[in-house]
C-alpha cells in the first residue's frame, strides 16, 4: 500500500470542485478500485437527532442496512465508542450485522467534527485478516479530510 499516493489522491478529490456528495462517492470508488481487499466502501452518518446511522454514499453490493441503530453491529458500536473498530474475522464477533455471506472482515473509522462523532467510513472485505495498521492510518486520514467538508 502506497500511503503517500493514496493520501495525495484523496486530497485531489477533497479539493475538487465537486459537491460534497460527489466527493464522498469519488472517495468510495477510488478506495475500492485501489485496494484489492476493499470489497465494499461506504459512509454512514448520524441521522439527524436520532440515535441511528443512515447510509450515504457507497461502492459495492447494495445493502439492506441503510439505517443502523447506535450500538448495533460494528458501525453502531463505533457510533457509541468513538473508537476505530477492526474486525479481522466477523464470524468471531457476536454483535455483527451480516451484510452478506462473502463478507469476512470489516474496519470502521469514525469521523469527528468539532469533537462530535458525525459518522464513519465502513470497509468490508471478502478476505479474513486483511487489515493492517496502514489501513487505519489511511482511513483516519480520509476521515480527517472528510470532516473538513462539514
Amino acid at each position: 500500500m502506497n500511503l503517500a499516493f493514496l493520501e495525495q489522491e484523496i486530497d485531489t478529490i477533497i479539493n475538487s470542485e465537486k459537491i460534497r456528495e460527489a466527493k464522498l462517492q469519488a472517495i468510495c470508488d477510488f478506495l475500492e478500485s485501489q485496494i484489492s481487499y476493499y470489497d465494499w466502501v461506504g459512509f454512514y452518518f448520524k441521522n439527524g437527532d436520532k440515535r441511528e446511522l443512515k447510509l450515504a454514499q457507497f461502492t459495492g453490493e447494495p445493502t439492506e442496512h441503510t439505517i443502523i441503530p447506535f450500538g448495533k453491529g460494528i458501525c453502531g458500536q463505533v457510533a457509541v465508542s468513538n473508537q476505530n473498530f477492526v474486525v479481522q474475522d466477523v464470524s468471531e464477533q457476536e454483535n455483527y450485522i451480516s451484510c452478506g455471506w462473502k463478507v469476512k472482515s470489516e474496519i470502521v473509522i469514525p469521523i469527528f467534527v468539532n469533537g462530535e462523532n458525525i459518522g464513519q467510513i465502513d470497509i468490508d472485505s471478502h478476505s479474513v485478516s486483511p487489515f493492517t495498521k496502514d489501513d487505519e492510518i489511511l482511513l483516519e486520514y480520509v476521515c480527517e479530510k472528510v470532516a473538513n467538508l462539514f
